[in-house]
């Protein structure tokens, strides 16, 4: 994953990529309910044509191609593009680097962890893991790490930014969590990055958090990252196609190829990548299975379930400020994990955003299962962190399809 991986700027990177509709026996296990309602929200049924015409890659998206999963109850909508760069069809149920999204992951292993009793969310970073951080930062807590309130600087503060050629010729490169975090927090060719905000005062978007929790997480099971999520996650939801690959480029096929631009304008395939130990690859069934696991309580027990609804707030109640992005409108709007998207209709859509070279995807629903999405774009841009063109207009779609 990327250092500014899952910036979402707007509502609409809830919804991308979609072609064709399904229903069948596939869709009943995706209908049920989440145990906080008795009755799913009433949305408009999804409209093949209305979405067919959505995905259409236009010239000024910036991608390459796309798959998708929308699902209603007694509906399944799936599909994919053209990739552009081959002329062939995008498999429906494509592997893709699901980028930020295994936060989502690991903040499931945190909580089951703390249900356990063997982490104490209320326990300092410097309490499990003295002298990882430098004397400058107070205190921290685990669910601050969690919930973004933690006041870290992000993953390579100061460093300078890469061109895209040097992102293309460095894909391959791989870090441990103590390589990131040693190399943001101590690095030997720049200042010292400071704390951003006092910790719990504010929320900001956050990814060197998430690499102190992989690193919490191996060191209080003595197991890796890989292991934990596959023991925990991976086997028991049955992700099949769901991988966590430490290192290995090779993908799985079918994939989706994720393209970025190169200095001469050419699309180079980046699919082949390396990354950090908490990246992952999966499919949009997979993640689909996922998100509606977690929604309906099957991962986690009521305490920790509610923890990845709960917004941070101030001693007054409010809910303190987002700072330092537009993932949120100036407030709080990440619970532990998972990011909350406020629709027209009244209802809230739960999940996350997540960003690779050459990938932009996202994972939502509501938490009555009454919408859910899971999309991947083969971004051809280094931005990312502006909404797409393509997500805007899928998202149109969803919500007010064209009867």
């Amino acid at each position: 994953m990327k250092p500014l991986a899952c910036r979402a700027a707007t509502l609409a990177v809830a919804c991308s990529a979609l072609v064709g509709l399904t229903a069948g026996s596939d869709t009943q296990a995706f209908a049920a309910s989440g145990s906080n309602s008795s009755a799913t929200t009433a949305f408009p049924a999804l409209n093949p044509a209305t979405l067919e015409a959505a995905i259409q890659t236009r010239p000024t998206d910036g991608a390459a191609g796309a798959i998708v999963r929308v699902g209603e109850p007694g509906q399944l909508w799936k599909g994919s593009t053209l990739d552009s760069q081959t002329g062939r069809k995008i498999p429906e149920n494509a592997h893709f680097h699901a980028g930020s999204i295994s936060k989502v992951f690991e903040t499931t292993v945190i909580l089951q962890l703390a249900a356990e009793g063997r982490i104490d969310l209320d326990q300092t970073v410097q309490y499990y893991m003295p002298g990882l951080l430098p004397d400058t930062f107070q205190p921290i807590t685990v669910r601050e790490l969690v919930n973004y309130t933690s006041g870290l600087p992000n993953v390579d503060e100061g460093k300078p930014a890469e061109s895209a050629d040097e992102t293309i010729a460095d894909r391959y490169t791989y870090r441990t969590f103590d390589e990131i975090i040693q190399g943001t927090l101590r690095p030997a060719d720049r200042s010292w990055p400071g704390p951003h905000f006092a910790p719990g005062t504010k929320q900001e978007y956050n990814s060197l958090g998430f690499r102190i929790a992989g690193k919490l997480i191996e060191q209080i099971t003595g197991h890796s990252f890989k292991e934990e999520v596959t023991d925990r996650i991976l086997e028991p939801v049955h992700l099949d196609q769901t991988s966590v690959p430490e290192g290995d480029p090779e993908m799985p096929r079918p994939y989706l190829h994720g393209y970025m631009t190169n200095s001469q304008g050419n699309a180079v395939d980046v699919s082949e990548q390396g990354g950090d130990p908490s990246n992952m690859i999966s499919t949009p069934a997979d993640l689909d299975h996922f998100i509606t696991a977690l929604l309906q309580g099957r991962l986690l027990p009521a305490a920790q379930q509610n923890e990845l609804f709960t917004l941070p707030k101030d001693n007054e109640g409010k809910l303190v400020p987002f700072v330092g992005g537009s993932s949120c409108n100036k407030v709080a709007c990440f619970g532990a994990g998972l990011m909350s998207t406020p629709l027209p209709n009244g209802t809230v859509l739960w999940g996350k955003t997540g960003h690779d070279d050459g990938y932009a995807n996202g994972m939502f629903a509501t938490r009555d299962l009454s919408v859910r999405a899971v999309y991947s774009v083969s971004n051809l841009g280094l931005d990312f962190g502006a909404s797409t063109p393509l997500s805007n207009r899928l998202l149109g779609a969803v919500l007010t399809p064209a009867v």
